[in-house]
């Protein structure tokens, strides 16, 4: 798992950021790239953004016991997973903007570094370990860097 946390692993997934086009194509999936781009900044807007309502009650209750295991487990995602309503990108985004926003993002995170992270609540699964935080953050990005062969 990549440290998003140290200034190599964040510069990793800058670097294959860097190697999208507007016209790069989707392995799998239906989201063109600026619409990938805009789906993982939401990842990171439900950190530091209130844009996004938390989930409350059973479904927060799902969240934390079901789903919190796949999000922060070291197991790969599955390809065309379903995610959730929030996260879903069906609107024209412009690419460039996307992907200033998520470096801007990654350099943000790995500015405030993992202890920054560790014991902090996720918008979804409650407090969160440093370790936790990095595999949330780095698998999601390495799953869809790779749907686009990056």
């Amino acid at each position: 798992m990549t440290d998003i946390f140290s200034p190599e692993g964040a510069q990793t997934m800058i670097n294959r950021i860097e190697q999208l086009t507007p016209e790069s194509k989707p392995l799998w999936g239906k989201m063109n790239a600026g619409q990938m781009l805009a789906h993982l900044c939401v990842m990171y807007e439900t950190v530091y953004t209130n844009k996004h309502p938390k989930p409350k009650g059973f479904l927060k209750w799902i969240m934390k016991t079901f789903i919190k295991k796949t999000v922060v487990g070291d197991t790969p995602y599955k390809r065309n997973i379903k995610t959730a309503p929030h996260f879903l990108i069906t609107s024209a985004r412009d690419f460039e903007k996307e992907k200033e926003r998520l470096i801007g993002y990654i350099r943000q995170t790995r500015e405030l570094g993992g202890a920054h992270f560790d014991g902090k609540e996720s918008h979804s699964f409650g407090p969160l370990t440093q370790t936790e935080w990095n595999t949330l953050f780095s698998k999601h990005l390495d799953h869809h860097l790779r749907q686009f062969g990056v």
